[in-house]
Order: structure tokens, then sequence, then C-alpha cells
């Protein structure tokens, strides 16, 4: 029995041992929901992790999959009861307002053993300073309520402190493309103090930033932004993608895969962090410079 797990990777078991429990019995999802009178999209999201699952369901399904040790039974409700678990952003004011991947997001972060994260345009959510959150949130604000958009600014200024600052934090390696440090997102003050912050945030032992110069990001900035969490083992693996208003999360596949070797191949390409830092710094001096400028007197 594993003990200690996060609510997250006790529903990443239980649903992983529920899946392979079905296909060794040669069950499709379709004749799993017949069998005990379910639709076929309850059986769909249990298996994809977007649900708990409660007692009682879980042993209707190990019956019906003839799994009958006691010891695996126990160990397994006990899984389920610790998956349901609420984290410190499942509060109502929360989690009505969040993705099922974003609220899986939160749970992968805080336990992974290592995070590398990718984005061709932005500072990613969790290195975000309110100002520069507060502009990307209300960029969308004709899709997105204003209480949405509060409650994911909270949540994403919230996130820092619970992956960073927890004990014995992962690594955190980030590649950012270089226009990243070219667009002024909020208007330069925003800017210059983000980025000034995100030279603050790499002198963390955990973190390392690279930046994908220009001449070889422009094939690879197509992929888009994403996430890879490694859960203990490197074949124990999570992928969190998102584009235009739409996110997911990805448990297994040839992607996770991919998205990994293209990972490894951007960070060869890029700058050094030695590199990264002082281009990051040359940035802002410049941005520094033309506010002076620009500055009444």
């Amino acid at each position: 029995m594993v003990t200690g797990e996060s609510p997250a990777a006790a529903r990443r078991r239980v649903r992983l041992t529920l899946r392979k429990a079905r296909e060794s019995r040669g069950l499709t999802q379709g004749q799993v929901a017949a069998e005990l009178d379910w639709s076929l999209s309850k059986v769909n999201r249990l298996e994809k992790g977007e649900v708990t699952v409660s007692r009682t369901d879980l042993v209707a399904l190990l019956e019906l999959y003839g799994v009958t040790d006691s010891v695996t039974i126990d160990d397994l409700i006990k899984a389920a009861r610790t998956s349901r678990l609420r984290g410190w952003y499942d509060e109502p004011r929360y989690r009505e307002h969040l993705t099922p991947a974003m609220l899986q997001l939160y749970q992968f972060e805080t336990q992974a053993t290592a995070i590398r994260f990718y984005h061709p345009t932005l500072l990613p959510g969790l290195l975000q300073t309110r100002a520069y959150a507060e502009f990307v949130l209300n960029f969308w604000q004709g899709d997105l309520s204003q209480a949405v958009r509060d409650a994911r600014l909270e949540t994403r200024i919230q996130r820092r402190g619970h992956v960073l600052d927890r004990e014995d934090p992962a690594p955190y390696l980030l590649i950012l493309d270089e226009t990243v440090l070219q667009r002024i997102v909020g208007g330069p003050e925003i800017m210059v103090g983000q980025l000034r912050d995100l030279l603050e945030t790499m002198r963390r032992p955990n973190v390392s930033v690279r930046i994908l110069p220009l001449d070889e990001a422009a094939i690879l900035a197509m992929l888009g932004p994403f996430t890879l969490f490694d859960l203990g083992e490197e074949e124990n693996a999570v992928l969190y993608r998102e584009s235009v208003l739409k996110d997911e999360i990805l448990f297994a596949g040839e992607a996770i895969d991919r998205h990994r070797r293209y990972f490894e191949q951007m960070w060869e390409r890029s700058l050094s962090e030695e590199a990264s830092a002082h281009l990051i710094e040359a940035r802002v001096a410049r941005l520094v410079s033309d506010l002076d400028r620009y500055r009444p007197t």
C-alpha cells in the first residue's frame, strides 16, 4: 500500500488500476456501462480521472472485474478515499471557475518529482506577477466572466508558494521562446516588474530557465505551451497542454514521449542559464532606459 499519497496520485493510481483490470477481463467501457447500468460517459470520466469514484461504485467495478484479493481491495478503497480529499484549490469559490484539467494540474504540480514547461509567447502562470497575470486574464473578458477571471487570478498567484516553497521542491525546468522577452505585456512597467521577478526566481537552486533563440524556435514554436510532470519514474508522467480557452491532461500515449523528446531538443538548443539571465537583464535595462527617456521630468 502506498502511504502519504496526494489526492492526485491516489486518483491516478485508482483509475489506472481500474482500466488495467477492465482490459485484463477483455471488457470495453461500453460493456461495463451496460453491465452496471451506468452511462458510458461515467465510465470514461472515471478512467480519465475527471471524477473520483465512490466506495460503492469501486466495489461494483472490482466485483465485475473479478478482483477478489482483500488486500488489493482494501488498498484501493483507501486510495479512493484519499482521492476525494480536497486541496487548497478545491474550495467552492475556486472550483466552479476552474476546468477539470486545471484542478488536476494544481494537484500534479505539488507532487511532481520534476516539472518541465515550455511557452512560445508568455511567462508561465506559475511565475506570473499579479499585474502580469491580471492583464493576461483580462484579455479574455469577452469570453470569461469577472468571477472566473478573479478566481483564476487568485489561484494563479497562490500556486507559486505551493509549488516552489514546498519542502524539497521539485526541479523546475523552463524554456521560453526569445519573443516572450520582446512582447510588452501590460506595458513597460509591468513587463519590467515581471522580468525582474523572473530573475529573482531564477536564483532558486531548483529553478532552471533557458531562452530559446529566435533562430532556433521557428518550427518548434508551433508546438504551443505544454507542461510535463514526472511522478517518480520517467515512464510515470503526465502532460498538460493548453490552447485558446482549451486545456487537457494526457496520462499516457505517444504524445508524452513526443513532447519529452521535443523538450530535450529545445533544451539543448537554448542558451545556457547564465546566458539566458544576461539576455533577460539586458532586456530589463532596455525597457528601463525607454521608460526613463519618456517619463515626464
